[in-house]
C-alpha cells in the first residue's frame, strides 16, 4: 500500500533536516534565564505507523526480543505488558541520524548485552557517520563507538540482514556488514572498536539504480547479512565456521571455517539473485536462502528459497512455487528452534493482493500457504485477522476481491518464530508488527489468529500539528505514509486516519481560530485531489479541487473563521478560494513554494514566506505585499505562526547555522521584526494556555538557547525560557512542529521524524490548572506481589502486581516504597515513576487509572544495583498500607 516511506524523510530533510549540526556560540553569553521543570513524557498512539524491517529474539533468555525500524530507534519487548519499550529517545539533535537502525543483535552469553548499528543514509542527506551502540543494560543505557563510515537504515536494502551478529561462544567477537564498498568490519572488544577485515574477498556490487545522482538508489548495498554455525564452537572458543551474504547477485554466500582468518565463496551456490536473508538450523546442518532478484523492501519481481547441506554441501531448491509464478522476491526468513525442520518465509514484495506466508515442517521439502485461492478471485486463509487494537490498518478500505482489508502485509521482511514458543510468531510490515500466539493452528488445520503485536512502538514521522481550543479534538497531527489522525483521547489508538481522502502524507494542517469545527488539510496522493476539509472538527471530510499543475500538498491556512482559504501547493503558485476551495484563484505578489499561515483575528490576514521575505495579504489572500523587514533567515528551513487572539501578533523560527538563526517576534503584522537576543537557533513555535496570572500565552520552541539544544517554554513572551526535556528524551530531530494546548497549562505537542508525537506534561501543577495534579488516593485494601523477574551484575527486572482488595473501584493510583540497599529506577513501563533518594512513587497512565474492586494493574521497571538487591518490604497506596505477597 505505502510505497513512500523515504519520502518523508527526503522532506523532512528539505525542511531543514541539515541544518542542525552545531554552531560556534555567541561571544556574549545569551541573556535568557535557563531553568528546570519535571516533565513526563508519552507518545500520542497511534501504535506502529511504519516499517519493520528486523526483529531479534535471544536465542539463550525466553521473552527477550528487539525490533529495529528504519527511521524511529530500536525497542524492547516487554513480555508482562505485551508491549515495546523505545530506547534511542536519548539521541540528541546532532546525530538525528542515529535513530536510524540498520541492524541489532542480542547476545545469547550474556543476554543483558544488545548492540545497534545505527545511521539513517550513506549519502548527504545525513552528515553524519554511522555507529554501533552497545549496551549492557538491554538498550537502557549506550556507549558508542564511532564508524570511519555511513550506515543507512532507511537505504534500499534495510529489510536484508541481520548485518549485526555476536560470536555465539566468544561473545568479545562481533562482525558487522557494511554498505558503500566499505566491507565486513570485526570487533573483538564487545563492540568497543571496530577494524575492517581486510582478506574478506567481495564487498558487494549491487546497487538498485545505477543513474540516481543523489547518491540514494545508486549505493552499493554492500555486505548484507553475517550467520554463525552455533554447532562449530565449544565453551568459550570462537565460532569455526561463518557464513556471510553479499550483496553480489553472482557471489553472494561466503564463509569462513577458521573463525574469520579465511574466506572463500560458498561453491555450487545460485546466481541470479541477491540472498536477503541466511539462516542457520544447526540441529539439522542446514543453512536457509531467501533470494530476491532486488534488494527490497519495495521491489523484487522474481525469487527462490534454497537449502544448503553444511556436512555435504549440498544446494536444493525448496521453492514454494516455481520460479516462473514468482512476481515478488523472498526474504522474511525463520526456523523453529523447537521443532528442527519447521521453516517459514514470506513473500515479501507481493503488494497484490496481498503479502504471503509460506511454511514448511520437512525443512522445506514440503510447503503450506498463509492464503490460497478457492475459485479466483476468492481466497481460503489459514489466518483470521483481529486488528481491534489498531483500526486504521484497515485504511478506511473495501476493496474488491482477491484484495482483503486489513492485508496480512507489506514489505514483509521481517518474521521470527518464538524460538522459546513455537506458538508465537512476529512478523514485520511497513506499516506495523503483526503476531499471533497460536501458531500451532497452521499445521492443525485451524485457524491460528493474527494481531497487531505493536502496542509501544511508535514510529510514525511528522509533518504539522494542530490543538484547536475547542471541539472533540485534542490533536489534529499530519502525518507520512499514514496521513494523519483526530486524536479524542491521547491514551488511545485513534480508530481511523483521516480518509475521503486518503493522503499517502499530509504535509500541513490548519482549523479556523474562532470556528474550530472548520479545518483544512493538504497532502500528497498518487492520483486524486490534494486538498480537503472538514466542517466537525476533523471528524469526516470531503475532497476539495486542486488548481491545474498541483503536485503536492505544499501548506495550507484557514481563515480566522473559517470563510476562505489560502494554499500553496507544489507544482503551483500560491491560490486562495472562499468557501471550500471549489474554485481556486492566484495570488498576486508571492512566489511559488511559499509557506503560508493565517492571522487568528481577521480573517482577512493571512501571511505567507519565501527565501528571506515576509509577506502581507490584508485581502485574504488574493494579493500579497513583501513585508521591509530585513535580517530574517535567508533560506525556506523556517516555520511561523501567528498568536491566536491579537491580531498582527507574529512568530518566527528558523534559519541555518551558516546565516541568519534564531527567533523573531513581530506585533505590527510583520512589517518589523525583532530578533530574540538569547535564542541561537529555533526551529519550531508555538503556543499554549497561558501560566496562571500571565497576561500573554506560553510558550514552546524546538531551539538552542544557552548552548543546550533541547524543547524549550516561556511563559513571559521569551524573556526567559525553561528547558522542559532531558538528555534522555531528545527523539532526534524535532524541528517540524511544535504547539501548546490551548486547554491544559504546560502541555505541549513535539513532533518527531520516525518516533511519532510526542506529548508533555509538566509537574507544575500551579501553572494555570491542568497540567499537573496530586497524586490518586484510592481507598481500600490493597495487595501488592513485588518479584524480581530477572538480575544481572549491575541490574535487574521487576515485575509488580497492584490489586485492588477494597469494594470501591480506584480512580487513579500511585504506589510508593523505598528500596532498602540504594537501588535506582532506570526504565519504567505501564507506569510514570519518580525517585527521590530511596523513595519511590509508581503513578498510572491515563489508560490504566481505574482499577475495579477484585481487579489488579501490571508494571515493570528496570533498576541498577551494587552489593545487595533486596526487595522492598513495605507498600503504601497513597496514606494506605498494603499487604505484602
Amino acid at each position: 500500500m505505502r510505497r513512500t516511506r523515504i519520502l518523508t524523510s527526503v522532506l523532512a530533510l528539505a525542511a531543514g533536516l541539515l541544518v542542525g549540526s552545531p554552531s560556534a556560540l555567541a561571544a556574549d553569553p545569551p541573556q535568557v534565564a535557563l531553568a528546570a521543570d519535571t516533565y513526563t513524557w508519552k507518545n500520542a498512539r497511534v501504535d506502529g505507523g511504519g516499517f519493520v524491517p528486523g526483529i531479534v529474539f535471544n536465542r539463550s533468555e525466553k521473552n527477550l526480543a528487539y525490533a529495529r525500524t528504519d527511521i524511529g530507534g530500536a525497542y524492547r519487548w516487554q513480555e508482562s505488558s505485551k508491549s515495546w519499550t523505545p530506547l534511542l529517545d536519548s539521541v540528541g539533535w546532532d546525530r538525528w541520524g542515529h535513530t536510524g537502525v540498520v541492524s541489532l543483535a542480542s547476545d545469547a552469553v550474556a543476554p543483558s548485552k544488545v548492540y545497534a548499528a545505527v545511521g539513517t543514509y550513506t549519502n548527504s542527506w545525513d552528515p553524519g557517520n554511522g555507529a554501533v551502540l552497545r549496551s549492557s543494560d538491554r538498550g537502557a543505557t549506550w556507549q558508542k563507538a564511532d564508524l570511519p563510515f555511513k550506515l543507512g537504515g532507511n537505504m534500499p536494502g534495510r529489510g536484508m540482514g541481520e548485518r549485526l551478529a555476536v560470536d555465539p561462544h566468544k561473545n568479545s567477537v562481533l562482525y558487522l556488514g557494511a554498505p558503500s564498498g566499505k566491507g565486513l568490519w570485526r570487533s573483538t572488544d564487545s563492540g568497543a572498536s571496530w577494524s575492517q577485515v581486510t582478506n574478506f574477498p567481495n564487498v558487494g556490487n549491487y546497487v538498485q539504480d545505477p543513474t540516481d545522482t543523489s547518491g540514494y538508489a545508486s549505493d552499493n548495498q554492500g555486505i548484507a547479512w553475517v550467520t554463525f554455525d552455533e554447532s562449530t564452537g565449544t565453551g568459550t572458543n570462537a565460532t569455526g565456521t561463518i557464513y556471510v551474504g553479499v550483496a553480489d547477485k553472482d557471489n553472494a554466500v561466503y564463509r569462513s571455517t577458521d573463525a574469520g582468518a579465511t574466506w572463500s565463496r560458498l561453491a555450487g551456490q545460485p546466481t541470479g539473485y541477491l540472498a536477503h536473508k541466511g539462516v542457520l538450523d544447526a540441529a539439522n546442518g542446514y543453512l536457509y536462502l531467501a533470494y530476491s532478484d532486488k534488494g527490497g523492501p519495495y521491489d523484487g519481481g522474481k525469487g527462490q528459497l534454497w537449502r544448503y547441506a553444511t556436512a555435504t554441501g549440498t544446494w536444493t531448491n525448496i521453492s514454494p512455487v516455481a520460479e516462473a509464478d514468482t512476481y515478488y522476491g523472498f526474504s522474511g526468513l525463520t526456523v523453529d528452534r523447537q521443532k528442527p525442520g519447521t521453516v517459514m518465509a514470506t513473500a515479501y514484495s507481493s503488494w497484490w493482493p496481498d503479502t504471503q506466508i509460506f511454511r514448511s515442517t520437512d525443512s522445506g521439502g514440503t510447503w503450506t500457504k498463509a492464503w490460497d485461492y478457492t475459485s479466483y478471485p476468492n481466497r481460503s486463509n489459514r489466518y483470521t485477522m483481529d486488528v481491534s487494537s489498531s483500526p486504521w490498518l484497515s485504511w478506511g478500505a473495501n476493496p474488491s476481491p482477491p484484495e482483503q482489508a486489513p492485508k496480512l502485509g507489506w514489505m514483509t521482511e521481517a518474521l521470527e518464530i518464538d524460538p522459546f514458543n513455537s506458538a508465537r510468531m512476529m512478523y514485520g510490515t511497513g506499516a506495523t508488527v503483526y503476531g499471533t500466539e497460536n501458531l500451532g493452528q497452521w499445521d492443525s488445520g485451524g485457524q491460528f489468529t493474527i494481531k497487531p503485536m505493536v502496542q509501544g512502538l511508535e514510529e510514525t514521522a511528522v509533518n504539522d500539528l494542530a490543538a484547536p481550543p475547542s471541539g472533540g479534538a485534542q490533536l489534529l497531527s499530519a502525518l507520512g505514509d499514514i496521513g494523519g489522525f483526530r486524536h479524542t483521547d491521547l491514551t488511545k489508538v485513534p480508530s481511523m486516519m483521516f480518509t475521503s481522502p486518503n493522503f499517502t502524507t499530509t504535509t500541513s494542517l490548519d482549523f479556523a481560530e474562532s470556528n474550530p469545527g472548520t479545518v483544512v488539510r493538504a497532502g500528497n496522493l498518487d492520483s486524486g485531489p490534494h486538498v480537503a476539509f472538514s466542517t466537525d472538527n476533523g471528524a469526516n471530510w470531503f475532497a476539495g479541487t486542486d488548481p491545474s499543475g498541483v503536485s503536492g500538498g505544499g501548506t495550507v491556512a484557514s481563515a480566522s473563521d473559517g470563510s476562505r482559504f489560502v494554499w500553496s501547493p507544489e507544482g503551483a503558485g500560491v491560490h486562495y478560494a472562499t468557501g471550500f476551495g471549489t474554485s481556486w484563484s492566484a495570488s498576486t505578489g508571492i512566489p511559488a513554494g511559499a509557506i503560508v499561515e493565517s492571522d487568528r483575528v481577521d480573517p482577512k490576514t493571512f501571511y505567507g514566506f519565501k527565501s528571506g521575505k515576509f509577506y502581507v495579504s490584508s485581502d485574504g489572500g488574493a494579493s500579497f505585499t513583501a513585508s521591509s523587514a530585513t535580517g530574517l533567515p535567508s533560506g525556506d528551513s523556517v516555520r511561523f505562526k501567528a498568536l491566536p487572539g491579537t491580531k498582527g501578533d507574529v512568530w518566527l523560527a528558523g534559519g541555518a547555522s551558516d546565516g541568519a538563526y534564531g527567533l523573531w517576534h513581530s506585533t505590527d503584522g510583520g512589517a518589523t521584526f525583532t530578533k530574540l537576543s538569547g535564542v541561537e537557533q529555533a526551529d519550531t513555535i508555538g503556543f499554549g494556555k497561558a501560566a496562571a496570572g500571565a497576561s500573554y500565552q506560553t510558550l514552546y520552541t524546538s531551539a538552542k538557547i544557552g548552548g543546550v539544544r533541547g524543547i524549550f517554554r516561556s511563559t513571559d513572551k521569551g524573556t526567559t525560557w525553561t528547558r522542559i526535556n532531558d538528555d534522555a528524551h531528545q527523539w532526534g530531530w524535532t524541528g517540524a512542529a511544535i504547539t501548546g494546548d490551548p486547554r491544559v497549562y504546560g502541555r505541549v505537542y513535539v513532533s518527531t521524524n520516525g518516533r511519532g508525537v510526542i506529548y508533555g506534561d509538566s509537574s507544575d501543577a500551579d501553572g494555570g490548572g491542568g497540567g499537573g495534579g496530586t497524586d490518586p488516593t484510592p481507598t481500600g485494601a490493597c495487595v501488592v506481589t513485588y518479584k524480581i523477574t530477572n538480575q544481572w551484575s549491575g541490574g535487574f527486572q521487576a515485575d509488580v502486581q497492584l490489586n485492588n482488595t477494597g469494594s470501591t473501584t480506584w480512580n487513579g493510583w500511585a504506589l510508593g516504597w523505598s528500596f532498602p540497599n540504594g537501588q535506582s529506577v532506570t526504565q519504567a513501563w505501564n507506569t510514570e515513576h519518580t525517585q527521590t533518594g530511596a523513595a519511590v512513587t509508581m503513578k498510572n497512565l491515563g489508560w490504566n487509572a481505574n482499577v475495579a474492586s477484585g481487579s489488579s494493574v501490571s508494571f515493570g521497571f528496570t533498576g541498577s544495583w551494587s552489593g545487595t538487591n533486596g526487595k522492598p518490604t513495605a507498600f503504601k497506596l497513597g496514606e494506605q498500607s498494603c499487604t505484602v505477597v
